[in-house]
């Protein structure tokens, strides 16, 4: 393959052998006629965050799930408390970086699942309103 190759506004002609075939994703990408390089990486859509297997059945409008697997470093709420929408409720450390769970909307908290230093997997429920 030939490339031509500009230096301090000097044009080189360079030949050069692929060490590897190209796979299929290093090859040209063309839309519409234009050339924007190789073709983008496919991604598969993340899947929804199930319940962990073993829970029981609950009001999705009435929980607050936590969004990533961590170690609860600190609980913000207390049951009975009245928060607004936004509202801290814990902190989760998760690789290294903490993450404040907050309430998805304002109401009352009915239960607390988590204390201080427990383990936490995605999607599990952490609060409970009423």
């Amino acid at each position: 393959m030939k490339l031509n190759i500009t230096i301090d506004e000097k044009t080189y002609e360079v030949e050069v052998d692929a060490a590897e075939p190209e796979s299929p994703a290093a090859m040209p990408y063309n839309l519409g006629g234009v050339n924007i390089g190789s073709a983008p990486p496919r991604v598969p859509a993340a899947a929804p965050v199930a319940p962990p297997a073993g829970s029981k059945a609950v009001d999705e409008e009435k929980v607050c799930r936590s969004p990533v697997s961590g170690i609860v470093v600190r609980v913000a709420a207390q049951v009975g408390q009245s928060l607004q929408t936004g509202d801290i409720l814990l902190v989760l450390e998760a690789m290294k970086m903490e993450t404040n769970i907050t309430a998805p909307w304002a109401g009352k908290i009915a239960n607390i699942g988590v204390k201080q230093g427990d383990g936490v997997q995605a999607g599990q429920v952490v609060v409970e309103f009423e």
